[in-house]
This record gives structure tokens, sequence and C-alpha cells, in this order.
């Protein structure tokens, strides 16, 4: 399995984790569901760490106020957080956790983007973010969910200074983007207008490779899981798109080359 051992490159979705009013709960539904070793306090308030054969995948934690949505938040990497922060404002975005020390493992921040897409940013120091990535039950990409396409795209290549490469047709109009120095796409924006079927609230996504995405869907329904959009084939491979017990979204994605006929979105540091 690839294991990444130092920080990631700046611009890269370095880290997911999610916030809910339960996280022993949600760490006992992803364990199951991804066999996950799930450490940490085990109660309604820790920070919980999951682990894949010892390797940091994601985290699971409590919401940062009672009565907001339970949701996977995408961690971008950089090299200066309060630097970032200032280029989020200056991009139209607005912090809603202004930077900070998470001990000694690094610091970070959250914001809202120019459409109010939730994201954070991470600055590595002890923890340089996951260290397992592109195999079952690790994350595999990360996606923006918006109705305003061309703002959004305005918004991440000011803050990060990406590139873009688009995929139009009738029925999506999609973005990969590839950060300064890179040479593959590590994630993309998704119009959500195409359809008619843009949130209110525009939101990052989490893809998790799974083998079987037919077994995946399944076996998280079995968990208490509902099914928002049914196992369907597309440009990057099989994918689906659920609600976990507690709310939060997240997708299932099968991105082998007989699932799809692109091997599936890359990420820096694939052997």
């Amino acid at each position: 399995m690839p294991v990444r051992k130092e920080a990631w490159p700046p611009g890269t979705p370095c880290w997911v984790d999610c916030q809910v009013d339960d996280p022993a709960k949600a760490g006992e539904f992803y364990a199951a569901l991804f066999d996950w070793d799930v450490q940490g306090s085990g109660d309604d308030a820790g920070y919980l760490m999951a682990l894949r054969d010892g390797q940091a995948v994601a985290g699971i934690g409590p919401k940062p106020e009672a009565g907001v949505p339970s949701v996977w938040t995408t961690y971008f990497a950089v090299t200066d957080a309060d630097r970032a922060a200032e280029q989020v404002t200056a991009a139209g975005g607005r912090l809603l956790v202004p930077a900070f020390d998470v001990m000694e493992f690094g610091r970070m921040f959250v914001a809202a983007d120019a459409s109010g897409a939730p994201f954070a940013v991470w600055e590595a120091r002890a923890h340089d973010g996951a260290a397992v990535f592109n195999e079952h039950g690790a994350y595999v990409w990360n996606d923006l969910h918006t109705g305003d396409f061309d703002a959004a795209k305005t918004f991440y290549g000011d803050v990060f200074g990406f590139t873009f490469t688009e995929f139009d047709d009738e029925t999506m109009r999609y973005a990969t983007f590839t950060p300064p120095g890179g040479t593959e796409a590590v994630g993309g924006i998704n119009d959500d207008s195409v359809n008619g079927v843009a949130a209110e609230v525009p939101y990052w996504l989490t893809w998790f490779q799974f083998e079987d995405i037919d077994t995946g869907i399944a076996r998280a329904v079995e968990l208490g899981a509902t099914v928002l959009m049914s196992a369907t084939d597309g440009p990057f491979g099989r994918m689906a798109i659920m609600a976990a017990p507690q709310g939060e979204l997240f997708g299932l994605l099968d991105p082998t080359p007989a699932a799809a006929p692109h091997a599936g979105p890359a990420r820096p540091g694939l052997p």
C-alpha cells in the first residue's frame, strides 16, 4: 500500500476528518465499513484517530457547536497557515476558526470559501496528514460541489494557485485542479447547477476507495447509512454517495481500470 512519511505538497488535500454529535458511534460505523482501527478517548468529546495497518488515514471528532450539520472536512496542505488565512480573506472567503496550533502536531484554520463551502488548511509539523491513501478504505479524491462553478475556480486559483482542466458535456461540467509545480490533478470542482441540483450550501465531498461498490453500499446500509446516489459509472470510476447514520455525506469510489476507462484520480507520491 502507498504510505506517505512526509508533508504533502502545498495545495494538496492532505487530511480528512468528520465532525459529529457522537464520535464514538461514528468510529464504530467507519471501523465496520472500512476496517479501520479507531483509537482515542472513546467518549463523545474526544478526537479519534483512524488507522489502517497502523498508519493514519482519517480523524473523527465532535462538532464545534451543537446544531450544526455533521460533515466530512477536507484539509489542504500549506507551508504557512497564517499567510494562507490572509489569502483566503483577500479572495473573498472568511475564517470560521482562526489559525491556531494543534499542540506539536501542526497549525490549522477552518474557513468558508467565497460561496460558503467550508474547508480547512493544515501546516504540518509532527503530523504530516494522511499516511495512507488511494487504497481500499482510505480517501482517494476530494471535490467541491457548488452552484457557482466559475467563482469557485477563481477563489481556489487565487488562494492555492491551482490550474484547472475542464471536462464538459451535456450532463456535467467538472474541473480537476493541479497545484503549482504539480503534474497530477489532486481534486475537482463539480458544477451542480448543470442538472439543477445545486445544494443550498456548497460543500466538499470526500471519496473513499472501495473495491466493490455494490458490496460497500450494502454494508453501509446494513450499518445504518442511506443511499443518496446509487452506484453509477463515471469518468473516474464506479461511484456512489452515502449519508452516514449521523448525516455526514461521503462518497465510495472504485477507480480501478475494470470500473471505468480511466485508471482513476492520482495523488502526488504514488509509486
